[in-house]
């Protein structure tokens, strides 16, 4: 593989990370409060069809963005209803909403009396923020300098997150409430307060992924195209230890399985795509198997103590 091909490909798994990374991003911080969201998947998908719809009637490509970013949150509420109030086991909550995600995507993107959205091109693009001298940089242009602005986004939040929880007082505190709920309760912090806007954050960043997926990776839509980004992101979670920079690096890893036909095309080699689909769930297994077969590695990787657990403060 020469370095044209090599360089191509590092770009092509950043821009295919990217979407992973946010609902990644989301998931870690509502996990760390303790609650287990498995409507990932579902909330991209409506994410995707809000943003790619907003980007179609305003022709505006960061309102389609934050539309995005809303309609995972208005999901993720459901979900934190059901976990939070109403103590719902968090796993079935979670695949329900897989279910009314999907279902709800493929609906509004081909019903309606408008034209359906299917194949429809939004008109709307994230153009790269550095002038052209500066990504025609042997390697580090394209590499560092080549992204729209939405990619230095999720730079700019991984760092953010990962401060937020290791450094300040707040991201301590939910911490504590995902590891011990009742204990935080009893020192004074509101359990219920936490798990609700952690929750929603991860709504956020899963409708985020799958905006940016639709408007800025894709460019049409389709019912479905998230095609297991959501359930990746659930699994980089916990492959990461919860730790964003981690999170990071095993998006861009898993980009470039998802990018690999782009990659092998560009370099002249023809692979069956349907073998190609599932190389990333295959790489999740075989990842998942090597650290659970490690003790070690195991505890390295433990998630939060009450994570899926309900808490209810007259239980304490």
């Amino acid at each position: 593989m020469n370095d044209t091909v090599l360089v191509l490909s590092v770009v092509s798994a950043i821009s295919a990370g990217t979407p992973i990374l946010f609902a990644a991003l989301g998931e870690i911080t509502t996990e760390r409060s303790g609650i287990m969201n498995l409507g990932i998947e579902g909330m991209m998908l409506v994410g995707a069809i809000t943003g790619f719809w907003i980007g179609v009637e305003t022709e505006n490509a960061w309102l389609a963005l934050l539309g995005g970013a809303l309609g995972g949150i208005l999901l993720s509420l459901i979900h934190a209803v059901l976990a939070i109030s109403l103590r719902v086991n968090q796993i079935v909550s979670g695949l329900a909403l897989v279910i009314v995600g999907s279902g709800l995507s493929a609906f509004w993107g081909n019903s309606g009396d408008r034209p359906t959205l299917v194949q429809t091109k939004t008109g709307v693009r994230f153009d790269p923020i550095f002038p052209e001298v500066i990504r025609d940089l042997p390697v580090v242009g394209p590499v560092i300098f080549g992204h729209d602005p939405v990619v230095y986004l999720s730079w700019v939040l991984v760092a953010a997150i990962s401060y937020f929880l290791y450094r300040t007082q707040t991201g301590l505190s939910l911490r504590a409430v995902g590891e011990d709920p009742g204990a935080a309760d009893a020192s004074g912090l509101s359990v219920t307060r936490y798990r609700y806007v952690s929750t929603l954050v991860g709504g956020f960043g899963a409708g985020l992924g799958g905006a940016y997926l639709a408007i800025g990776v894709i460019g049409t839509w389709a019912a479905g195209l998230t095609a297991g980004a959501g359930w990746i992101a659930v699994a980089l979670v916990i492959l990461s230890g919860w730790r964003p920079w981690f999170a990071l690096l095993a998006a861009y890893a898993f980009g470039a399985l998802r990018s690999l036909g782009f990659t092998l095309q560009i370099a002249g080699i023809g692979v069956p795509s349907d073998f190609l689909a599932m190389i990333p769930f295959i790489a999740t297994y075989l990842v998942v198997i090597v650290v659970s077969a490690s003790p070690t590695r195991a505890r390295k990787v433990a998630g939060p103590a009450a994570l899926a657990k309900p808490y209810s403060r007259e239980a304490r």
